[in-house]
This record gives structure tokens, sequence and C-alpha cells, in this order.
């Protein structure tokens, strides 16, 4: 095994998607506090990235897959979430009742979670578990039979989940918030299809769509924990040996390419859905920067500060100063070549047009007149507490690995995360929030409404 070494703290380091040759290629990404991450790319291109956490009795695991909701063609939409739901159900050593028991006679736990760019198969276990993990996972990942009779009763069970879906009209308000900013882009298309998709595809389609991107080259395995990089390497290529016998030699699935952020609207445009709900939903926003943008940690800092916490702008203003709504604040979504920035809140009908026209001053304040030094470093206390704290999961340091070899193409270690987001200027939230608003904005509101009058004052 070919092993190389990375450089100082803090500095990135880039993650490239190469051919490993005959013999696995190891890298060291990172050694702090005692945790030591770790890379290795296997000659068949899978990647296995590994952060081993001294004292830690558990361990997450992950298998992730380059594909999303956006690369779906046409007639296979729905698919890839269709795929979620059908890799639990069976592969031929094991049906859907000896997936479950592997883990629950562990007190164990396993999920996935479909994106519009990647889909996660995962899994935590006690330390000691996690060859049983790594074996199950990769046998779902590699080795599913999307049984007829299967399919057909899942079908079922997704037109259920998206209709529960539809009855939240929370989740209908951001579904159509997304849709309405991206416009045509294939980011705009729901993750989970549609119930009209949902019916239309067939099983052929999604097996066509399963052997085209579930392949060795493009699966990245992720752990976190108490482990041992080696020994997680070995298992991985066991059991991918055991799916698909000689796996040969591949360069790992190239990366998506990134660039300036495409999609959305040229020009600003309102949407209402109307509904009998005792709260109006109202969404606010335009397109944001794409998930490699180097103002990704502005941004950061821009929400928190705007409406990341109690202490935000929407927050006081909308909540604590007028008493106009319980739930507010601001979020973003990054991509590989677009994205979004929106501001939310859910409040009275009677008032949902006062808080739409709240909402957006707040974001031309930030845009004209900036922010102290007291609100900017409470912004940056509050992105650095929250990426430390979140580090004592080992889920999300797993989450961090595969974000880190899929979206970002480099791992950046802690202090290299502190250092950029510590770095962020005032003046640099000012320009940003001032660029945001030079885009078209759009609004999605659902609510007791008949048409959008109430809401177009926040349009270009």
């Amino acid at each position: 095994m070919t092993a190389q070494h990375a450089g100082p703290s803090g500095a990135p380091v880039e993650l490239p998607v190469v051919a490993a040759g005959r013999e696995p290629l190891t890298t060291t990404l990172s050694e702090q506090d005692g945790a030591v991450v770790r890379r290795t790319v296997l000659p068949s291109g899978a990647r296995v990235l590994t952060e081993a956490m001294p004292g830690q009795r558990s361990a997450t695991v992950g298998c992730w897959v380059g594909v999303g909701s956006r690369d779906e063609d046409r007639g296979h939409f729905g698919s890839t979430h269709f795929l979620e739901h059908l890799l639990f159900k069976g592969t031929e050593r094991r049906d859907a009742m000896d997936i479950a028991t592997a883990f629950d006679a562990v007190g164990g736990e396993a999920n996935a979670a479909t994106g519009k760019e990647h889909t996660t198969y995962y899994a935590r276990v006690l330390d000691a578990d996690l060859p049983m993990a790594i074996d199950v996972v990769t046998d779902m990942v590699t080795s599913a039979v999307l049984d007829e009779d299967d399919f057909t009763s899942e079908r079922e069970v997704i037109l259920e989940e998206l209709a529960m879906n539809d009855d939240d009209p929370a989740d209908v308000a951001h579904e159509k918030f997304a849709e309405l900013v991206l416009g045509a882009h294939p980011l705009g298309r729901p993750i989970g299809g549609t119930p009209d998709t949902i019916r239309a595809v067939g099983r052929g389609d999604v097996w066509e769509h399963y052997r085209a991107h579930y392949r060795p080259s493009t699966l990245v395995f992720t752990a976190a924990g108490g482990l041992d990089h080696d020994e997680v390497v070995d298992l991985v290529q066991a059991e991918l040996s055991r799916a698909a016998g000689d796996l040969g030699e591949a360069a790992p699935a190239p990366r998506r390419t990134g660039g300036t952020p495409s999609g959305g609207l040229e020009r600003g445009q309102a949407l209402v859905v109307e509904r009998s709900t005792e709260q109006a939903h109202v969404l606010i926003g335009m397109t944001g920067i794409t998930a490699t943008d180097e103002r990704r940690f502005q941004l950061s800092v821009l929400n928190a500060v705007l409406g990341g916490g109690m202490s935000s702008r929407l927050f006081q203003e909308v909540r604590e100063k007028r008493g106009l709504a319980y739930s507010v604040y601001s979020f973003n979504a990054n991509y590989a070549d677009s994205g979004y920035v929106g501001l939310y809140a859910g409040c009275s009908p009677a008032k949902a047009g006062q808080v739409a026209d709240l909402m957006l001053a707040e974001l031309v304040k930030l845009a004209q007149d900036g922010l102290d030094s007291e609100e900017l470093q409470r912004g940056i206390g509050q992105l650095a507490g929250g990426l430390v704290l979140g580090l004592e999961d080992s889920g999300s340091r797993m989450n961090r690995l595969g974000k880190s070899e899929l979206v970002h193409g480099q791992f950046l270690d802690v202090d290299g995360v502190l250092q950029r987001v510590r770095s962020v200027t005032a003046e640099e939230v000012r320009t940003l929030a001032g660029e945001l608003l030079s885009r078209p904005r759009s609004v999605a509101v659902v609510g007791p409404f008949s048409d959008d009058t109430p809401f177009t004052g926040v349009l270009q």
C-alpha cells in the first residue's frame, strides 16, 4: 500500500481523482488532537476515507454515491429516491428482515439520505460491530435485486411519503421556492419526484439508473469513530470483491465541475399556493453561490448574522421586537454549479405582506450599512462553536469526509476551517449581501391567498 503524508495543519489538502494503479494509494490528510484522517484510493476506483477518534466506542460508516435527483434522465425521474428505499428491501444474500435485524441485534441504526447531487447509505454501531456494518451496507449498495413485488409495494410507500410532505405547508413552501428560484435547472426538480413521475417510472427504469450509477468507481466509503483505517480498507476491498469478483483497475469517477452559478430566473417572480392554513409560510430569496466558491465562509457568516440564531437580525426584528412570527430564519443551499439563499417566516396571513417586507429590509440594511465588529464576532463565534460541537459526533465527522471528497475536492481540518471563518471581514459580508440583492428576487407563499398582490413589493 503506497503511503503519502499531508502538509501542515490548517492547510487544505487536495484530493486528486486519479487511478491508484495496482496497489491502493493511501494519504494521511490530518493528524490533530489524536484524531487521524486518512484516504485510500483503491485500484477499482472506490475511495475510502476514515477518521480514527481515540477513545470512541462507536463508529459511523457511510457509502456515498455521487448521483442525485439532478442526474435523472427523462423517464427516470424519481429513480434516485426510489433506490434509497429499494436498497433496504434485499440483496442476493439478504432479505429486508435480514438487513433490519443485523442492526437491531446490536443496538445499531441504519438509514439513507437522497440529495440533489449525491446519495448516502450509513450506519452507526459499536466499534466491534463495524465489520458487520461495512458488510451489510456494501452488500446493499452493490448487490440489490430490486424485486418486482418489492418495487410495486414500495411505490405505494413513496406515494404516501410524498402525500405526507404535501400535507406540510412549510415543506410545500420550501419545495416551491427551490423550483421558483432555480427555474428550469435540474436542481429545481423535487428530490423525491412527484406523484406523477413515481407512478410513471418502471422497475426497469430504476434498474437502468442503478446499474448506470452504482459502480465501484463511483463509490466513496467514509467512516469515523473507533476504527483502524487499514482494517476498514481491507473490509471494503473484500466486500467489493465478493460482490463483483475481479474488480480490475479504474480511475475514480470524476467530480462535478463547478463554475459560475447557472439556472435561476431573469426576473423575479411571485408564486402563491392557496391553502386554508392558520399560518402563512413566506420565503424570499435569490440564486446564491456554488459549493466550491471561496465566499462560502463569508456566506456562512452572513447567514449567521442575518437569520442563524436568537440574536440574528431576523429573529430580533420580526419575533422579539414585533411578535409577528414564531419561526423566522435565513438559509442557503450550495451545489456544484448553482445555489440559493432564502429568508423564511411562518406568520399570521394578515401579517404576511408586512413580514415579507421586514425580512427583505434586513437584508437591504446589511448590504447598505454593513455590520459592526461585535455583530461580526458574534456570527463568527456561532459558526466556530457549532463546528467544534458538531464534531463531537462520529456521524458529523463521517459526513464531513464525504462532502470533502465528493463536493469540495479538498480536505480542511478543523484548524483550517476555523481560520477561514475567523478571517471573514465585515466588508466582505456587506459586499456579498449587496451582490445577492442585485439578483432577481423571488417569493413563494403557501397560505389562504387567492393572488400574489401582498408580496410583489419584494420583487425587483
